[in-house]
């Protein structure tokens, strides 16, 4: 099993340019819908017609999943990854954000990705969540291994319909590989972070962690384990 190696460290994200105005709104990763709605009652009558906008990609579902193992101390630990998230390193830049002194270059979450082709079905998820572990922290699980950790949630259902898919599996924590990784600019600078559970959900509570399905998660997870 070969060591992983330290990812380079970023120092700052600097914004080159904006290519918005040049771009349909469909275009892209994200797209926006730009609606108009009305609402039909029970009784057959209809709402003056009101604006929508909405955001959505191509795979409207994803899954997250929490990796959990028993450490030399005999507690539980979870397996996390520090990702750099770009639009919220940006935030810094917005004049009507409240004030914060913290920098986001990464956050550390719990593994997550979308599902693609190939997953529909019921298996489908927890295929996608076999997949994601090994590229995100290098952790080879099967199938047979993912269990269920509550119903599903949206992920912010006044923008999006996004919906996120709760897993989690037992690792041996001593038994780490190296994260396939997807190839991107962004994944190259995350890195693995091995956290007792307790600590890690004390981070998202104190905004050291600030990602909410992390924190959602986990405190499933914990009520497995008070």
């Amino acid at each position: 099993m070969s060591e992983p190696t330290d990812p380079p460290e970023v120092a700052s994200i600097e914004l080159l340019r904006d290519d918005a105005a040049a771009c349909r709104p469909d275009e892209g990763f994200l797209h926006l819908r730009r609606l108009t709605l009305v609402n039909v009652y029970g009784d057959g009558a209809r709402s003056a017609p009101y604006p929508c906008d909405m955001v959505s990609r191509a795979r409207e579902d994803a899954v997250a999943v929490v990796v959990w193992g028993r450490g030399g101390d005999g507690l539980v630990h979870v397996v996390l990854r520090e990702n750099l998230r770009p639009p919220v390193y940006l935030r810094r830049h917005k004049t009507f954000v409240q004030p914060d002194q913290q920098v986001y270059t990464l956050i550390g979450e719990i593994v997550a990705g979308l599902i693609e082709p190939g997953d529909e079905g019921p298996a489908g998820v927890d295929r996608r969540a076999v997949f994601e572990v090994a590229e995100e922290i290098g952790w080879q699980v099967k199938i047979a291994d993912i269990r269920p950790l509550g119903a599903p949630l949206f992920a912010s259902p006044g923008i999006t319909d996004e919906k996120v898919h709760f897993r989690h599996v037992e690792v041996d924590l001593a038994r780490r590989g190296t994260p396939t990784g997807d190839g991107s600019v962004m994944e190259q600078a995350g890195r693995v972070l091995i956290l007792p559970l307790g600590e890690a959900l004390a981070r998202c509570r104190s905004g050291a962690m600030p990602d909410m399905k992390s924190e959602v998660g986990l405190g499933r997870l914990r009520a497995f384990f008070p």
